[in-house]
């Protein structure tokens, strides 16, 4: 059986045993009150009962509090509410009732402090949950002075839960009230540590201020009846006198009312949304290094100083694959050379070959109690690997160490690989770069942004059961802008981009790298459709031509509630389906092109559009080259025969649609093509009978 485990069942029984016989204990010194008789044996007795049962639901609850993983932080809330808070309001009836009893003649001398005693089982119990609960949540990405902090404040309240046994007064004693109140300031000091709020959406921000309240509330309700029978003279023992209690229950009051607070004005949000800014600064800097005529070594180095202030490692190392250039393999790392030589010999003994699959993602966690590393006693607990590596070449591993336990979670490893993937675009871009000069730059200039533009465009997208993509890119001799991208922001929500770069040639096709870079970085965030939109409006006002701008459209589809969001910026419009009423039109919502407005005002020029759709619905998607493209009368295809196709070919699987569509246009134009061409076809599926 685990340790952990061991501790957990044990808590618990001496737990239980050890407030039945609090209770009994209670239940004798009440009769011998009652009798007359005095014995001194029972109130130490009731003491040392006290100490055994808090350190058993406080060791119990340290066990059973997980560690907080994840950004979900409601749950945690409404556990500490329901399965302690919940007490004080049991409580409160209890006491409200206990006047009525004694008003109807009922003189039992043991009832206060049965009464009492039920009090302070469910008092211990949610200053338990609470207290480490409070401590995941502190924890939350963590840094090793914080854990360091932390662990003298727990051993500290630790050692005032013996002051009871030394059976003296401690309020007489001034060294005692000083230590109490400095620890007291000690917890109001380790309240600050909010970060985790920032991480709450709106949604969750509003259901945690209602939690936070109702556990303010049970702390309350707690300490009135705490203190409101505390000088009865039917009281036989005072847990007001507790130096454990009143810490704890100090500490509790203080960190939910900062967190309330907090939640309430959003203080901290701004250090997430500075994080993220100063990502996506990155993500320009990374996407803007052709044009700022920086070479593969400066762009390496950039990577390094860009992901080590995103993830917080407190050590890193970048290894150069085969398709490194050497001028570029400059010594990149901030670990020492014996350091690297033993994880990489560790991870080469564990089988972990990355030759094998240059895009596996390797991590741990947790190093220490790793059969592979703990051999090694690292100074560190976390190690990420992430491989900088495209379809046909290899340029490298880049290995990264945090001192701290978990200190790698899913939004790290995210951000760092979208800054691997970008770099890895860029050095590609500036190979293909280097490439043109050699040749006539003209003839050249066109071929590599084809090249790029072929590489940016995603040629499959995620297979699934609730729906079937099918897509279509060809680019005209004169090479565009034409993009599209997509990115699962979650098991349930995909987005997809589509958008046209003003311009042709090379510049528009590093343009639609521009694009790629700062829609991967901000959907970081889980932006919504029109909040997209005006960000990346003002990214790329700091970097796009003054005579250059995008159109685009950003959907995103949440195929388990069956609806899309969506906006447009200045792109052509969607072309729907509707099964239900079997009728097919164009959504007319309004939009101005990225670029155009470069100041606040342009967020009044976007709109957000939701739909819910039906299985069967067809959403058809595309740019201007398909609907502007000319016969050869000159005549233009139109929206209203592109209309007229989904009309004749919804019934078909999302593939037919597609290639019906675009052998009418072929048909009409006679196989002329003028400008780039992107029609993406989704058709929606009816719900899965397993789901």
């Amino acid at each position: 059986m685990p340790k952990d485990k061991r501790i957990k069942r044990l808590s618990f029984f001496t737990g239980c045993v050890s407030w039945v016989l609090l209770l009994v204990n209670v239940l004798f010194l009440a009769r011998q009150r009652h009798e007359g008789e005095a014995n001194l044996a029972e109130p130490y007795l009731n003491n040392l009962l006290s100490v055994i049962f808090i350190l058993s639901v406080f060791l119990y609850q340290r066990y059973r509090v997980h560690a907080q993983r994840t950004a979900e932080f409601t749950a945690p809330l409404q556990a500490v509410l329901l399965k302690g808070g919940a007490g004080a309001y049991l409580t409160a009836l209890l006491f409200f009732g206990y006047p009525s009893i004694q008003e109807m003649g009922t003189n039992n001398v043991f009832l206060l402090d049965a009464f009492y005693q039920v009090l302070f089982g469910f008092l211990v119990y949610f200053l338990a949950k609470a207290f480490y609960t409070w401590r995941q949540f502190i924890l939350y990405q963590k840094t090793k002075d914080l854990m360091t902090q932390w662990k003298w404040f727990e051993i500290l309240v630790a050692l005032s839960l013996l002051v009871p046994l030394l059976n003296v007064e401690y309020m007489k004693h001034i060294f005692l009230i000083l230590d109490l109140g400095l620890l007291l300031a000690y917890g109001l000091y380790l309240s600050v540590n909010l970060r985790w709020v920032a991480f709450l959406s709106l949604d969750k921000k509003w259901l945690s201020i209602f939690l936070l309240a109702a556990i303010l509330l049970s702390i309350v309700l707690f300490s009135h009846f705490l203190f409101q029978y505390s000088d009865s003279p039917e009281l036989v023992v005072d847990y007001t006198d507790n130096p454990f209690i009143l810490i704890t229950l100090a500490f509790v009051f203080c960190y939910t009312l900062s967190s309330l607070l907090v939640a309430l004005f959003s203080l901290p949000t701004s250090r997430v949304f500075e994080q993220k800014n100063a990502d996506l600064l990155s993500f320009q800097r990374l996407t803007q290094s052709i044009q700022q005529g920086q070479n593969e070594e400066e762009v390496y180095a950039l990577l390094f100083e860009s992901v080590i202030k995103a993830s917080g490692a407190d050590a890193a190392w970048l290894e150069y694959g085969e398709d490194a250039k050497p001028s570029a393999r400059r010594h990149n790392e901030s670990a020492p050379d014996p350091l690297v030589q033993d994880i990489k010999r560790a991870l080469a003994q564990s089988g972990k070959d990355k030759q094998a699959d240059w895009n596996h993602i390797f991590i741990n966690n947790d190093l220490r109690h790793s059969s592979t590393f703990k051999d090694l006693q690292l100074p560190f607990h976390s190690l990420l690997v992430m491989p900088l590596a495209s379809n046909k070449r290899r340029y490298g591993h880049l290995y990264l160490l945090r001192e701290v336990e978990q200190g790698f979670d899913q939004d790290t490893i995210n951000v760092v690989q979208s800054f691997t993937n970008q770099t890895v675009l860029t050095i590609e871009n500036l190979r293909l770069l280097e490439e043109s000069l050699q040749n006539e730059r003209y003839k050249e200039e066109l071929k590599i942004a084809s090249l790029v533009q072929d590489r940016l465009i995603p040629k499959t997208f995620p297979t699934d059961t609730w729906f079937e993509i099918s897509s279509y890119s060809q680019a005209a001799k004169e090479v565009g802008g034409d993009f599209y991208d997509f990115l699962q922001l979650s098991e349930s929500r995909i987005a997809i981009i589509i958008g046209d770069v003003s311009g042709k040639g090379i510049s528009a096709a590093f343009h639609m790298a521009q694009m790629k870079g700062i829609f991967h970085g901000l959907m970081q965030q889980d932006l919504l459709p029109d909040e997209f939109m005006v960000q990346a409006n003002s990214a790329l006002s700091r970097c796009l031509e003054r005579t250059s701008f995008i159109t685009s459209a950003l959907y995103i589809i949440d195929y388990k509630m069956q609806g899309v969001s969506f906006a447009r910026a200045g792109h052509c419009h969607t072309l729907y389906y509707n099964a239900m009423m079997e009728d097919t039109f164009y959504f007319q919502t309004e939009g101005l092109g990225l670029g155009i407005i470069r100041d606040a005002s342009y967020a009044k020029r976007i709109h957000r559009l939701h739909y819910d759709y039906n299985p069967g619905d067809v959403m058809v998607i595309y740019t201007d080259g398909i609907i502007e493209a000319r016969s050869e009368d000159q005549e233009e295809y139109g929206e209203d025969r592109l209309k007229y196709m989904l009309s004749q070919t919804y019934h078909l699987e999302a593939e037919d649609i597609k290639s019906a569509i675009m052998n009418d246009v072929t048909d009409f134009t006679n196989d002329t093509l003028h400008d780039d061409q992107t029609l993406l076809v989704i058709k929606f599926k009816p719900r899965q009978p397993n789901t």
